[in-house]
C-alpha cells in the first residue's frame, strides 16, 4: 500500500483529479467524455435555450504533462489536453455536455503526440454567447449523439508535475451552476471566454485568445501553414552540415521515409510542401539552437524524423545528401543530385528502420490564416480592466511567467548538481562531430552516443549508414495488413452496432 500511495507524491492535484476521473470512467461510473454530474441541486444545462456563435481559440500547452492533445477513448496515465479543456468548456456551461465534441463543431489546427506542447494551437467550435439578439441561434449538431472517438495510444510515459500552491491556481471560483445563468437578452459584452475557461484550466494549458469566425471556418482546413519549432544543444554538431541537409527539404517532396504511416488513415500520398527550413540560433538562448520549419501540412511524426535524421548528419554519421535520398521513392522516376559534384541519390522506395528523434523539444511554434479570418483579442480580467488581487493569479502573463521562473530555479539547480558531480567524474569522451577540431577520434572500442533530441542519446558500438539498414515495409503492404486485420475487425463492429440500433428503433 505504501509503494502505491508513493508513486502519486509527485503528481500535481489536477494530474490526480485527472486520474481519478479516468478510473470512473474504466469502472463504468462514468462511460463517456460528455456524461458531467452536477452538483446537488442544479439544473441540468440546457445549451438549446441559449444563442451560439462559432469561435476560434488560441491556447498554449506542455506537452510532458499530457498524453497528447487528441482525446483518447482508452484511460492513460496522464490527461490528454482535448480532454481537459473540453472538461472546461462544459464546466463553464460553453458547450452541451451531452452531444460531446460533435454537437459543438470541434476541429483542430494540428494534432500533437504525447510530449510534444504548443504555443499556438487553435480549435474551432460552436459556444454559448451572450449577444442573443446578434447572433445566431443553431449551429451545426444540433441534437446529435456523442461523436465516436477512435481509442488512441495509451502508452503511458512520465510527465512532471506541478508542486505546492501553483497546482491550485485558476481555482479561485467554481464556475457558475446552470440555475444561477441568467437567460440572454440584449446585449454588446461578450462573454469573457479567456478569462472563464483559463480559471477552470491547469496552469500548463493557457488560453491566449479567442476569435470570431465564419460559420464555415475550420481550425483545419482553414490553415494555411504551420510552424514547427525544435530545441536543441549544438554540442558535438556541424550546424552548417544540419543547415544543408534541412535546405534540401523546401519544396514539395515525398516524405514517406520521414514520417511514421498510420494505416487508420489508409493514406496513399505522402507528399508535402514544406515552405521554409532553417537551422537558427535561440534569440534568448545562447546555449541552444532551434529547427524552424514551416509547411502547408505535416505528415504523423514526421517532424521528429526529420529531427533524428538532421542529428545523424550534424554528428556527421551520415551526409546532407541523406535527405535526397530519403525522399527519392519512386524508382520509375528517379531525382537528380540536388547539389553540383554529387552522385545521383538512390533510390529509397522503404523507410530505412531508425529512431525518431525525442518529443521533448518540439512545439507548434505557430499557425497562419487568411487575413481577416480571425481577428485575435483577449478579454479583461474585469469588466472595468482593472486587475483585482484575486483575478491576478489568473492572468494569463503571470500564470506563464511564474512556470517559467520555476523552469529557471530547476536549470539552476540542474547546473549546480552537475557542477558538483564534475568534483568525482570525469565527462565522457566526445567524437562528435567526427572529425571536429573539439572531437576525440573514434577507437575500435569508443561507445557512441547519438543525440536523439531532449538530452537523450542512443548509445552504441557500432553504427550502421542509414541506407544500409534494414527496411520497414511498403506503405501499401502496411495498408493492406491492417484493413484486412483491424480494419475489417472495425467494420464489423460499425455493422453489429448499427444493426442492433436499427433492431431497437423497429
Amino acid at each position: 500500500m505504501a509503494h502505491s500511495i508513493a508513486k502519486y507524491e509527485g503528481w500535481s492535484r489536477e494530474d490526480l483529479i485527472s486520474r481519478l476521473a479516468q478510473l470512473e470512467r474504466a469502472s463504468g461510473r462514468r462511460t463517456d467524455l460528455t456524461e458531467h454530474k452536477l452538483g446537488d441541486g442544479s439544473k441540468p444545462f440546457d445549451a438549446s435555450t441559449y444563442p451560439r456563435r462559432k469561435i476560434a481559440l488560441k491556447f498554449t500547452y506542455h506537452g510532458a504533462h499530457y498524453s497528447g492533445l487528441e482525446y483518447q477513448a482508452l484511460p492513460s496515465r496522464l490527461p490528454t489536453v482535448e480532454g481537459m479543456l473540453f472538461d472546461a468548456l462544459v464546466r463553464c456551461r460553453l458547450v452541451d455536455p451531452a452531444g460531446g465534441f460533435q454537437a459543438c463543431g470541434w476541429e483542430k489546427c494540428g494534432r500533437t503526440d504525447k510530449g510534444v506542447s504548443a504555443a499556438a494551437q487553435v480549435v474551432s467550435l460552436w459556444v454559448r454567447s451572450a449577444l442573443g439578439g446578434v447572433q445566431r441561434k443553431e449551429g451545426p449538431g444540433e441534437g446529435a449523439t456523442p461523436v465516436e472517438v477512435e481509442p488512441a495510444d495509451t502508452t503511458d510515459g512520465d510527465g512532471p508535475g506541478l508542486e505546492g500552491g501553483l497546482a491550485m491556481m485558476g481555482d479561485w471560483d467554481e464556475p457558475p451552476t446552470n440555475a444561477a445563468l441568467e437567460k440572454p437578452a440584449e446585449t454588446t459584452t461578450e462573454i469573457p471566454y479567456v478569462f472563464r475557461i483559463n480559471r477552470v484550466l491547469p496552469p500548463t494549458i493557457r488560453i491566449l485568445a479567442w476569435s470570431p469566425v465564419a460559420d464555415d471556418f475550420s481550425a483545419r482546413f482553414s490553415c494555411r501553414w504551420r510552424h514547427y519549432r525544435y530545441f536543441f544543444s549544438p554540442c558535438g554538431l556541424d550546424l552548417s552540415a544540419m543547415q544543408d541537409a534541412a535546405s534540401r527539404l523546401v519544396g514539395e517532396h515525398d516524405f514517406r521515409n520521414l514520417c511514421k504511416v498510420d494505416p487508420t488513415k489508409q493514406l496513399t500520398s505522402f507528399t508535402r510542401r514544406i515552405l521554409s527550413a532553417t537551422i537558427d540560433p535561440v534569440e534568448d538562448n545562447p546555449h541552444l539552437y532551434v529547427l524552424n520549419l514551416r509547411g502547408t501540412a505535416f505528415l504523423y511524426n514526421q517532424v521528429r524524423h526529420i529531427m533524428a535524421v538532421l542529428f545523424l548528419v550534424g554528428t556527421k554519421l551520415e551526409k546532407p545528401s541523406v535527405v535526397d535520398a530519403l525522399m527519392n521513392v519512386d524508382a520509375d522516376n528517379p531525382h537528380p543530385p540536388s547539389r553540383e559534384g554529387e552522385p545521383a541519390p538512390a533510390v529509397v522506395s522503404c523507410k530505412p528502420l531508425y529512431e525518431m528523434a525525442d518529443p521533448l523539444p518540439l512545439v507548434l511554434w505557430d499557425t497562419g490564416y487568411d487575413e481577416g479570418a480571425v481577428s485575435w483579442r483577449a478579454d479583461h480580467d474585469t469588466e472595468a480592466g482593472v486587475t483585482s488581487e484575486k483575478t491576478l493569479s489568473n492572468n494569463v502573463y503571470s500564470t506563464m511567467q511564474t512556470l517559467l521562473e520555476r523552469s529557471e530555479i530547476h536549470t539552476a539547480l540542474d547546473a549546480h548538481f552537475l557542477r558538483a558531480a564534475a568534483k568525482h567524474h570525469a565527462p565522457p569522451p566526445r567524437y562528435f562531430p567526427i572529425g571536429g577540431e573539439s572531437a576525440e577520434p573514434l577507437r575500435k572500442d569508443s561507445v557512441l552516443a547519438v543525440p536523439t533530441g531532449g538530452g537523450m542519446y542512443r548509445r552504441s558500438a557500432e553504427y550502421t549508414p542509414l541506407l544500409q539498414r534494414g527496411r520497414t515495409d511498403s506503405v501499401e503492404a502496411i495498408n493492406e495488413r491492417w484493413k484486412l486485420g483491424q480494419g475489417a475487425r472495425r467494420l464489423e463492429r460499425k455493422a453489429a452496432a448499427a444493426a442492433a440500433a436499427a433492431g431497437a428503433d423497429s
